[in-house]
């Protein structure tokens, strides 16, 4: 049956470029699933992640947030463990989170940690790494500002990474967001990644945009739009 329902949103979707609005109206048209699903951009760029200075990476607070309960861990001592506590952090401790994470445990979405806990942490890079969730100060997720970073993080701060093959992957809200939200949502992230650009990458930055719901086909973005804003 979901073979048929995704065939036919297929069929509906035009073997071309869309300006982004209509590309988000056809998004919420075409879904099919029964929950909820999540709005997702994919940008295909043009660098070679295997050189360091054309790495793109940076985070983004998106104006309309994600729509879901962000569960964040954070990985501190004395006070800011408390700090944490009180600004809704799902998770708080010290050693005896990351031994507790070391055995296996990952039921959380994000993970701040202050610098002074960094050598314990950094042993988690192993469990971490893979899930997209070892904290970073490039990313704000390093840091004695506890308080601000769960702040951030639960409006819908987004981390972007281009992959290996140049490709980023993101959410960008949920279908049932008003259409004008999804699109302004969309626009920031696009704008984040495109501030984000390496001094080394050379010819045509953003190559491709597609946008799609998690079991709806994608839909190609007109970039020349996007470049135009």
């Amino acid at each position: 049956m979901a073979g048929k329902k995704y065939s036919k949103s297929r069929e509906a979707v035009e073997r071309k470029e869309y300006l982004l609005e209509d590309a988000v109206e056809l998004l919420q048209k075409v879904k099919f699933a029964q929950f909820d699903e999540t709005a997702e951009i994919v940008l295909n760029l043009g660098v070679d992640p295997k050189h360091a200075d054309q790495m793109v990476r940076g985070t983004v607070v998106l104006p309309n947030g994600l729509g879901k309960e962000i569960r964040i861990c954070v990985i501190a001592s004395g006070e800011k463990v408390k700090e944490a506590e009180e600004a809704g952090a799902e998770f708080s401790g010290g050693e005896d989170v990351v031994e507790k994470i070391k055995g296996g445990w990952t039921d959380f979405d994000a993970v701040i940690a202050t610098p002074d806990m960094m050598k314990l942490v950094g042993k988690l890079g192993r469990i971490l790494g893979p899930r997209g969730l070892m904290p970073n100060p490039k990313v704000g997720t390093v840091t004695f500002k506890v308080v601000e970073a769960i702040k951030e993080i639960k409006a819908g701060k987004v981390e972007f990474r281009v992959d290996k093959n140049g490709v980023i992957h993101a959410p960008f809200g949920k279908s049932s967001f008003p259409k004008d939200h999804l699109v302004q949502n969309a626009q920031s992230l696009i704008d984040a990644v495109v501030r984000a650009r390496p001094a080394a990458a050379k010819g045509r930055y953003v190559r491709a945009v597609t946008v799609s719901s998690t079991m709806g086909p994608g839909i190609r973005v007109d970039v020349n739009q996007l470049a135009a804003k």
